[in-house]
């Protein structure tokens, strides 16, 4: 509880601190003549000044005390309050004194860590000596980052497959503890700028040297922005992890300190602080740091995560950092490297990550026009970026490139030669992708190639999609599919033209006949895959003929902020065990063939600072830091290329990602939504089930498909990853680095009794009364890809063909 307590504590404490402003006179309180030369210092700390032969001083710091002491040989000393991070007048009048004044040595008590002084002092000015105290800043910063394959073996080189490549080897170097290749190196040269109030970032990159890729996606995560390490924070975020920073406020709880040494370094008196972890397997570093006495800000840096440390395929991770007083008790960054060991086990080959920045051409506190701060995103890639020739680089460049970094850029260029190459490319493309690439078409998703349900029987399908080599502005896809068992086509088809990427704008058109699943999750295996044909806890018998007609336009905004407008005409028709009935005038039950609609959309997405990694056409979110909000608002069209119903629908969504430092993160989702309007109920919400043993973290895994409908809902999910908080504990489970989850998802949602004129619901379809609820405990992490929840529904127990509990698994790649 002490430490939950802690870890809030710090959490709140958000503001940044403002220079303090003392100016005033020092006089004889007998003569009021002014004295010159008296020391004036705030108490508890190094920060001071004299005054002048006018008895006059001033004194301007961000490393204030709440008291400011005045003191002179023959006087008696005098303290006087002080108004923290403002600027004030203070006078002080002395009092002669015949006592002589003896020196005073402050010192830990002979029971105290000699180290925990010092901790204590770097953490009451962590604040202070970050540099998001600042009013504004900029800097010029120089980013190299290498891969180099590692653990590589006589036995690896001499493979078959790797004969075409043999010129490679020759750059083997064996400077680590691992031999390693170099085979991939960027460079970058950008402006970062920074402005406190109203808080804005900005990085332009002037320059971009990759080897092997030319894609501007790719350029604007080569800046100093995005890779950035900031040890002032109370968690140091490393590959999605929370790992505690050594001067955290609640470092105490987590590490033992060293003092180990002290000299100068230039002309810094500093102390070198050694830390090690207090227990093992939690997120924490092993290193040591070298302090100013002065200021109490962070003059250098190493540490490594430690070796225990639960994090997944990390060998090795170590970083060094340099800080230098760029200007007055303006402490900044000046050198940051890193070095990370990928390795899926010991005895595999792997990789090493590096990365060198520098940093130099500081500006302090010189905000600029607020014009200049405009823009769609808040980092800028330079048209130019990648035509820069050697000369510029010769000449900007921070550091000069080794006899071996010059080699990686002709190496790449040379392998990519190799007709080998490109099918070693092609094989990780189609594992990864699930599309195998021939010159200008793609085929695939290879597993849909084959799927089976009772109502299609064997299915077969074949389809793919034009390449980038093809064109890098339209994509054409289209597939074909049979079932032996209903002895029917189905096909499907469409075309994306990409009219812009700065900013996005994307025009698609669509269309398909084919079986769909209603009632699934968007995250769920889709009908054809294989392995939602074999791992099913009920037969997918409740199937609709679905014919879709679709176009769409995506207008991106800024970064994190588009619209898309959508229009849709759809025809759905029951197969299988599903019907589709209503009552005649003769309240007779009657069939009904099918149901058509003509729908527009409005679709709004805000994610602020949300980053992409982006193709040509599609592009993958790397998340944001802050909630993600959806807004759909839908019209349906009566007698609109044959549209049968008229409504309104509006449905909000929130999406969060939740961290609480060393105790884990959460994962949060919200859905409210209304329908007015009369409509059957297919076209109702039909709650998103989960009739798979995989769980499904956008469905209710204990719900069945159709077994609830609404036409006004609100529903919502709390996963907590709990990061082995618990099992790290215990010795016999520490070394599986097994962790912790738990999930409780609900929801509850009411029905217009009119609905049902337009469609009768099947009986095993019912209405929520109360909340749907279920809860989850599992595990993650097992052999680092498997995640098991045991699962318990809560609610709604004496519903039809239901499970009150179960055993659900999943594919989870997690570091």
């Amino acid at each position: 509880m002490a430490l939950l307590l802690s870890v809030l504590t710090v959490s709140a404490s958000c503001a940044f601190a403002q220079k303090t402003i003392v100016r005033g006179t020092v006089s004889d309180a007998t003569t009021g003549e002014p004295l010159p030369y008296v020391n004036i210092s705030f108490v508890g700390t190094k920060s001071g000044t004299t005054t002048n032969l006018d008895g006059v001083y001033e004194i301007e710091t961000y490393y204030a005390s709440d008291s400011l002491r005045a003191g002179f040989i023959g006087y008696q000393p005098q303290v006087k309050g002080v108004r923290i991070d403002q600027e004030q007048t203070i006078n002080f009048k002395l009092e002669a004194s015949s006592i002589a004044l003896e020196a005073a040595e402050v010192r830990p008590t002979d029971e105290e860590n000699p180290a925990h002084p010092i901790i204590r002092a770097i953490q009451r000015n962590r604040d202070i000596n970050n540099r998001e105290k600042l009013e504004a800043y900029e800097y010029e910063s120089y980013n190299k980052v290498e891969f180099d394959l590692n653990n590589i073996t006589d036995e690896f080189r001499e493979r078959k497959i790797f004969k075409p490549f043999d010129f490679m080897f020759d750059n083997v170097d064996s400077t680590e503890e691992k031999l390693y290749l170099p085979i991939f190196m960027t460079e970058s040269l950008s402006k970062f700028y920074y402005r406190k109030d109203p808080k804005t970032e900005k990085e332009v990159i002037l320059a971009t040297k990759v080897s092997g890729v030319e894609n501007q996606s790719v350029s604007q995560f080569l800046g100093d922005m995005y890779q950035n390490v900031n040890i002032y924070d109370n968690n140091i975020i490393v590959f999605g992890k929370s790992f505690v920073s050594p001067i955290s406020g609640i470092g105490f709880a987590f590490y033992n300190y060293y003092l180990m040494d002290s000299t100068y370094i230039g002309n810094k008196w500093c102390y070198q602080i050694k830390f090690l972890p207090k227990r093992k397997q939690e997120l924490t570093f092993t290193g040591d740091f070298w302090v100013n006495d002065t200021t109490y800000a962070i003059k250098e840096v190493e540490a490594s995560i430690a070796e225990d440390a639960n994090i997944n395929f990390i060998h090795k991770l170590k970083v060094r950092q340099e800080y230098d007083e760029v200007d007055e008790e303006v402490w900044m960054l000046t050198r940051d490297e890193l070095l990370i060991d990928f390795n899926l086990t010991d005895k595999t080959m792997g990789f090493y990550g590096r990365k060198t920045t520098t940093y130099k051409e500081f500006r302090i506190d010189q905000p600029r026009d607020d014009e200049f701060y405009k823009g769609i995103s808040d980092i800028v890639v330079s048209e130019n970026a990648t035509e820069q020739g050697e000369a510029f680089w010769d000449n900007r460049r921070h550091i000069n490139l080794s006899e071996n970094e010059k080699k990686v850029y002709e190496m790449v260029d040379s392998i990519k030669m190799v007709p080998q190459f490109r099918t070693i490319e092609n094989i990780i493309q189609l594992a990864v992708n699930g599309y195998y690439v021939r010159g200008n078409f793609e085929f695939g998703p290879y597993f849909t190639l084959y799927s089976w349900n009772p109502v299609e029987g064997h299915r077969f399908r074949v389809g793919g999609r034009t390449s980038n080599q093809f064109s890098k502005r339209i994509m054409l896809e289209g597939y074909t599919a049979y079932g032996l068992r209903d002895q029917r086509f189905k096909f499907g088809g469409g075309i994306t033209w990409m009219l812009s990427k700065q900013p996005r704008m994307v025009f698609g058109i669509s269309g398909k006949r084919d079986v769909e699943q209603l009632g699934q999750a968007p995250g769920a295996f889709q009908q054809d895959n294989v392995l939602a044909s074999i791992f099913r806890r009920n037969p997918a018998n409740k199937l609709t003929d679905v014919i879709e007609g679709q176009a769409s336009f995506e207008r991106e905004w800024f970064y994190g902020f588009s619209n898309k407008i959508i229009f849709t005409h759809r025809t759905l028709a029951p197969l299988g065990a599903l019907r589709y009935e209503r009552f005649d005038d003769f309240s007779r039950l009657v069939p009904v063939d099918n149901l058509t609609t003509s729908e527009l959309t409005l679709y709004t997405r805000f994610a602020y600072k949300e980053k992409y990694l982006s193709g040509e056409f599609e592009r993958v979110s790397l998340g944001t830091k802050y909630p993600t909000l959806e807004f759909a608002y839908s019209l349906g069209l009566r007698d609109v290329f044959g549209g049968d119903y008229e409504y309104q629908k509006a449905v909000f969504r929130v999406k969060d990602k939740v961290r609480f430092g060393p105790l884990g993160y959460g994962r949060f989702w919200a859905e409210a939504g209304k329908i007015w309007g009369r409509l059957p109920y297919p076209l109702l919400q039909l709650h998103q089930g989960n009739e798979t043993f995989f769980y499904d973290e956008q469905a209710f895994n204990t719900m069945n498909f159709f077994e609830f409908v609404s036409d006004e809902w609100i529903s919502a999910s709390f996963t907590y990853h709990a990061e082995g908080l618990f099992l790290n504990k215990i010795p016999l489970m520490r070394k599986l680095k097994w962790r912790e989850v738990a999930t409780i998802k609900g929801v509850v949602g009411n029905f217009n009794p009119e609905n049902e004129e337009e469609l009768v619901r099947p009986p095993e379809t019912f209405v929520l009364r109360q909340p749907f609820m279920e809860a989850a405990l599992g595990i993650e992490n097992i052999f680092k890809v498997f995640r098991v929840d045991a699962l318990w529904r809560l609610s709604y127990l004496d519903n039809p063909n239901i499970v009150r509990f179960g055993i659900r698994a999943k594919f989870q790649f997690d570091f």
